[in-house]
């Protein structure tokens, strides 16, 4: 609604990192030493979690380089194994455990505006759903603005990383190598940048393409990252397990190891390595004039460091700055300028935090700040001090030695203030690409702060700025100290319980809408909806999308700050009426509120907000189902069984304390890699194929044959391959078409096919038993039919199904068909009556 306030990654490169800890002596001492090497590492991929964390945690920590990640995606196509957010509400998560890792192995973190549209066969279709100039103008940009020396590639070119993202990644990093150096590419680029060329772009080959590589390969030198840091007292390679441990939304837990690791570097353009990979290009302080001196000063500072008083440095590290300021501005100087200032605050034992015990704040309303600084091991001033919002004024502080200083402010937030939420979900893009406001977003991994205060922190004479920034925080009795993003909402939400309903023609369907108020609230709740559908006998003629008839409107909304109410709405289908869209929303004034505030919360993550239009999708469907009572058994997460009471099934959950007496359901449903994420699997298994064969009907959706806890999870030998048809298009092939299943309670054709979503099935069965029937095939773009998308059998006097087909992604989508389908594997048991 109102205009936007962002801070850039430069410009807010001093604040200190919300909940950041205070350096210890010895990571001081680390730091230091970081200021007399001057290396840029850019290492590039496709998705959260394909970064190399040993060789990033290596060159941040070993060789102190200042080092990136540019992830093209934020993977909003994978799986999720700790909740059910898929999507956009998945990438928002893969995005801050990427973040997560890079503050555990000392990296930082880029992302181009390619959206993971899903798995992807090979470059030519992965470019032909992203915009390729656009992601290339993205990776260009990074690369002219981070300046790297040496740009690593985690993929190869020629498909041997297996997903046609990974190529596609090293086809961009190749390119872009090239054009970042190339005045007449992306030239507006070059009204803020200069064109940089990096020493050398390489391969970060992995064993598993290429099983024999050595350094006795043309072109190839090799890295032990496996380095131990006895100032951390720790490895290179246990950062990197805890970095790789943060992306637990795709299982990749890491226990770490100690000792020599060898990694492998492939020649791909500029420069060739011959010894090492950061071989043939200054690295010192040499690479600036004037930068002898530099050098010489720091390492005075290194030799009479006392690690038991790292303040008594701070005098020559503000007779360094001072030497820094008086050269000519480079990028150099401006980074080294930086981590000087973070240290003499550090050696300072200087500690900020401005914070509120609200978790969000609405445009026009009061919020109250608590503010308290302090400088444990030294006199100083806090001066300049002022907030980026509000008109709030703080005179000098006078900073004793560890004697906290505190001050309490009253803020009235400004009504003119962007609402919070992700800035790339901000306008609608297109299936391969976000649209961004900016090009230099692609240094902006997520949103800045809503905002800040700003002083400067004045000590021996040197003046540090300081940015803090403005969050939320309580004293939880279990976590303790709770610190987490401030967020920006509008004054009330409103929240479909359910993004899709089912609905068949002639039948009224309720659609219920959780309000909450943030603020005080007095409004009109009116509604927007498709032709040929009535609310409570209104005949709705408003196309979506028009301007709301103030005519007609359900309530009357007046709330306190806090309260929630609930919207229910009673929707018919007319004559005529087609599958499409309803929306619920409030007016105040000229204003309108048609967003639903979504909360994201994981430990392992800052809290998440994401807005999102209050629409629910309402599909005509022809639906038959047979029976009532089905158990679910749950995996790694999904919305499945939310779908399966849509549908009209009463749904228990089940565990392994719940398994006793089975024969009340009508089927059980097993959830997306239960096999691969539940310990006790082995046994649940034994149990459930006993039902089975006592006359029940099981539905196993999809594992994958990687960390299986058990073999044993059909009654016939199933082996899992990794075959998946990633196109939501491709043509099926009924084959067998007079299969109860394909007949019963509903007529399945080909047209239940059509509208699905981003794929069709994955990680499919490869080889089965014959005593397996099949029911369709399909296949992508010059690949062989894939025909085991679901297995059938009959198992003593019950069924047993076996489906790849991702109905975890389809159901909540609401296609129509995946609906039917699923219904009719439900019933196999009736249908044979």
């Amino acid at each position: 609604m109102k205009k936007a306030t962002f801070f850039s990654l430069f410009t807010a490169c001093f604040a200190l990192t919300l909940g950041a800890q205070q350096m210890s002596s010895a990571k001081i001492y680390s730091e230091l030493e970081k200021l007399n090497v001057l290396g840029k590492v850019l290492y590039l991929a496709a998705h959260p979690d394909d970064e190399n964390t040993r060789f990033i945690a290596y060159c941040a920590n070993e060789k102190k380089f200042e080092t990136a990640y540019l992830s093209l995606t934020r993977g909003d196509g994978g799986q999720n194994l700790i909740g059910p957010e898929l999507r956009e509400g998945l990438g928002v998560i893969r995005t801050q455990e990427l973040l997560a890792a890079r503050r555990t192995d000392g990296g930082m973190q880029f992302f181009t505006r390619a959206n993971d549209f899903g798995y992807s066969k090979n470059p030519e279709e992965t470019f032909g759903i992203w915009n390729k100039e656009e992601v290339l103008g993205d990776v260009v940009y990074a690369i002219r603005a981070f300046q790297p020396d040496v740009i690593v590639c985690r993929f190869p070119t020629d498909g041997g990383g297996g997903h046609g993202h990974h190529t596609a990644s090293a086809l961009l990093g190749e390119e872009a190598f090239k054009l970042a150096a190339d005045p007449n590419a992306y030239p507006e680029q070059l009204k803020t940048l200069k064109t940089w060329q990096a020493k050398r772009i390489v391969v970060n080959t992995g064993r598993w393409w290429n099983p024999n590589i050595s350094t006795d390969d043309p072109g190839v030198v090799a890295e032990d990252v496996g380095a131990y840091l006895p100032l951390e007292g720790i490895s290179c390679n246990e950062i990197a397990a805890h970095s790789r441990t943060q992306h637990k939304s795709q299982g990749f837990g890491s226990t770490g190891s100690r000792g020599e690791q060898m990694e492998f570097f492939e020649h791909m353009d500029g420069d060739e390595a011959k010894e090492s990979l950061f071989d043939g290009y200054t690295k010192n302080w040499s690479r600036i004039k004037g930068g002898e001196k530099i050098e010489k000063a720091i390492a005075a500072i290194l030799k009479s460091y006392d690690f038991k008083n790292p303040a008594a440095s701070i005098p020559a590290m503000c007779s360094l700055r001072k030497t820094l300021d008086a050269l000519p501005s480079n990028s150099w100087i401006e980074i080294k300028k930086e981590d000087i200032n973070q240290l003499i605050l550090n050696m300072s034992g200087f500690y900020g935090k401005i914070y509120t015990n609200e978790k969000q704040v609405v445009p026009g309303d009061s919020v109250f700040l608590d503010f308290e600084v302090i400088s444990r091991s030294a006199q100083a001033k806090l001066n300049n001090v002022h907030l980026s919002v509000g008109d709030v004024k703080i005179a000098m502080l006078e900073l004793d030695r560890n004697k906290t200083v505190e001050q309490k402010i009253a803020l009235k937030w400004p009504e003119e203030f962007d609402y919070s939420t992700p800035y790339w979900l901000k306008e609608e893009g297109t299936l391969g690409t976000y649209v961004y406001d900016s090009r230099t977003r692609v240094l902006e991994p997520e949103n800045a702060a809503v905002g800040y205060l700003s002083a400067e922190f004045t000590i021996d004479g040197c003046a540090i700025p300081v940015k803090l920034p403005l969050e939320y925080s309580v004293n939880d009795p279990v976590k303790g100290e709770v610190r987490q993003p401030l967020y920006v909402v509008p004054p009330i939400s409103i929240e479909p319980l359910s993004d899709v309903e089912l609905v068949k023609k002639g039948e009224v369907v309720e659609l219920k809408f959780k309000i909450r108020a943030f603020a005080d609230y007095k409004g009109n709740l009116h509604w927007r909806g498709a032709k040929g559908w009535q609310l409570d006998g209104i005949p709705l003629t408003d196309e979506f999308g028009d301007p709301f008839n103030s005519e007609f409107f359900t309530a009357r909304l007046d709330l306190k700050k806090g309260e929630e109410t609930m919207a229910i709405l009673r929707l018919k289908a007319e004559k005529g009426a087609e599958s499409g869209k309803m929306m619920l929303f409030s007016n105040k004034g000229d204003e309108e509120y048609n967003q639903a505030v979504t909360e994201i919360e994981y430990d392992h993550i800052p809290r998440q907000v994401i807005l999102e239009r209050s629409i629910v999708k309402l599909n005509l469907v022809d639906l038959k189902i047979a029976g009532s009572k089905i158990g679910y058994l749950p995996g790694a997460g999904d919305q499945v069984p939310e779908a399966l009471e849509l549908m009209g099934y009463k749904v228990e959950i089940l565990d392994e304390n719940n398994l006793a007496d089975l024969s009340k359901y009508d089927a059980i449903v097993v959830g997306i890699r239960f096999v691969n994420v539940n310990e006790r699997a082995g046994p649940i298994m034994k149990t459930l194929l006993g039902y089975v064969e006592n006359g029940g009907n099981l539905v196993m959706q999809y594992n994958t044959r990687h960390r299986l806890k058990t073999d044993d999870f059909a009654p016939y030998p199933i082996t899992l391959s990794r075959d998946r048809v990633t196109d939501e298009f491709a043509k099926p092939r009924l084959l067998n078409p007079e299969h109860p299943v394909m007949k019963y309670p509903n007529k399945l054709s080909e047209k239940d096919f059509e509208g699905w979503v981003q794929e069709r099935g994955l990680y499919f069965p490869g080889e089965w038993d014959d005593q397996y029937e099949l029911m369709v095939g399909w296949n992508d773009a010059g690949e062989s039919e894939k025909t085991g998308s679901v297995l059938m059998a009959k198992y003593g006097k019950g069924y047993y199904v076996y489906t790849g087909i991702s109905f975890f992604r389809q159901l909540p989508a609401g296609v129509p068909g995946a609906y039917r389908l699923l219904a009719n594997l439900i019933a196999l048991k009736h249908g044979e009556q």
